[in-house]
């Protein structure tokens, strides 16, 4: 009986050492796992503008609020690779997070051009009303899920203009030209029916393109027009103000996966609240932009009332025709544009 006793006693010490163990062990992992830092690489076409301030403003908020274990490194300018790279980049994780205009997101899923349809929006303030919308935000973040990519945010950056070698003051002028688009059948179409050829072409391969005369112009923002030196190349702006340019703010599926619980609602969080933040700012950008074009010997051109009446005209029925043997495209551009109406 006494041997028994000793014997339990021995397996009950045993025991206790071993739960001893597992809990130091657990404690170590649980505490390793908080005090694990993550790198989150952040990637944008352009620089000193909306999109790089959303950039540098979302890093700085995650890197406040995870208390430093989330490292957020800027780089704007597409130092990380032309568009595509930085996609895939993102998809595959060897990028954590891209600020990127939604049509260059196409190839992974084609709802992604929904928000280039021409004549969706009239004014900055509108689009900016769009990009917030409960309904339109829901749609566009969750498109990519399954391809890699996870959406926290998405913002109105400023409508489009016409950067070209020669002016173009009338509709009659763009016959014939070779005019760069984002990656977009709706930018492809309407560029069409105004009797230009589109050309599919990455931001940073445009300024040589039109001082080679490979193209004759560009569909741009006034910011990167200015800051990558258009002016250069092509001193005329036509304000055709369509389409509107958006911006998505896309983190890779992976990485986020990765993060604790906590630091993943950190990320939600200030991703969307940044992508709200960042509207005032970004239109002083474009202010500031407007007044740098004409003091580095730019030129800008609004077409008659009549010239831009007929355009709008030519333009109105892209969405609907573009989208209309694209079931997918088709129902995301009708919530789109019904949304679009409501927020006028």
């Amino acid at each position: 009986m006494r041997r028994s006793a000793e014997g339990i006693l021995v397996l009950l010490a045993i025991g206790g050492f071993f739960a001893c163990v597992l809990s130091i062990a657990l404690t170590h992992g649980t505490a390793s796992a908080a005090e694990k830092t993550y790198v989150m690489k952040i990637t944008t076409p352009t620089l000193n503008d909306g999109p790089h301030q959303l950039a540098k403003n979302f890093g700085a908020a995650v890197e406040r609020d995870s208390g430093g274990r989330i490292k957020a490194e800027v780089y704007p300018a597409s130092q990380l690779g032309p568009i595509p790279r930085q996609i895939e980049g993102v998809q595959f994780g060897a990028i954590q997070a891209a600020v990127i205009p939604p049509e260059f997101f196409v190839g992974v899923d084609q709802r992604f051009e929904v928000m280039a349809a021409p004549g969706l929006i009239n004014s900055v303030a509108q689009g900016e009303r769009l990009a917030a919308d409960p309904a339109v935000l829901k749609l566009m973040l969750g498109l990519g899920a399954d391809k890699g990519l996870h959406g926290l945010g998405m913002f109105c950056a400023q409508q489009q203009f016409l950067v070209t070698r020669m002016p173009i003051r009338r509709l009659a002028d763009l016959q014939g030209k070779k005019i760069r688009i984002f990656a977009s059948d709706f930018q492809s179409e309407a560029m069409k029916r105004l009797g230009a050829t589109p050309v599919a072409m990455t931001l940073g391969d445009v300024v040589p393109a039109l001082q080679q005369g490979a193209i004759d112009g560009s569909l741009a923002g006034i910011t990167p027009l200015v800051n990558l030196h258009f002016v250069d190349a092509a001193k005329y702006i036509t304000e055709i103000r369509q389409p509107t340019i958006f911006l998505m703010l896309e983190v890779s599926r992976s990485w986020y996966d990765s993060l604790p619980k906590d630091l993943q609602e950190i990320v939600d969080r200030d991703g969307a609240r940044e992508t709200v933040a960042i509207n005032p700012a970004s239109e002083e950008f474009n202010e500031k932009a407007m007044k740098g074009w004409v003091a580095g010997g730019g030129e800008f051109i609004d077409f008659p009332p009549e010239e831009e009446a007929a355009m709008l005209k030519i333009l109105a029925s892209v969405g609907e025709d573009v989208s209309k043997t694209k079931p997918q495209l088709r129902a995301a551009y009708e919530l789109v544009s019904e949304a679009a109406k409501r927020l006028q």
